[in-house]
């Protein structure tokens, strides 16, 4: 998702996102780096989203399949713990 250049008055937490926004974060990647719950994250997203503050786009790309490496990898790590 990316930002809007100008946004007039927004709450600090909105003015952050906006911050972090400038290149394409996902809502994940928000949550974590403003250390804010991730369900908050979503709503406060959304909301500047009906605002029209940030851009939303979908990460899922349907046509592909799961990178077997990937999922392998992860499972071999959740084993170790």
């Amino acid at each position: 998702m990316t930002a809007r250049s100008e946004f007039g008055t927004l709450t600090p937490e909105c003015q952050a996102i906006s911050d972090l926004c400038r290149e394409w974060r996902s809502i994940a990647e928000i949550s974590a780096l403003l250390r804010i719950p991730l369900g908050v994250a979503r709503v406060l997203v959304a909301d500047m989203s009906e605002q029209g503050l940030v851009q939303i786009r979908s990460s899922l790309n349907t046509d592909s399949r799961p990178n077997t490496n990937l999922l392998e990898r992860v499972l071999s790590g959740l084993r170790k713990l």
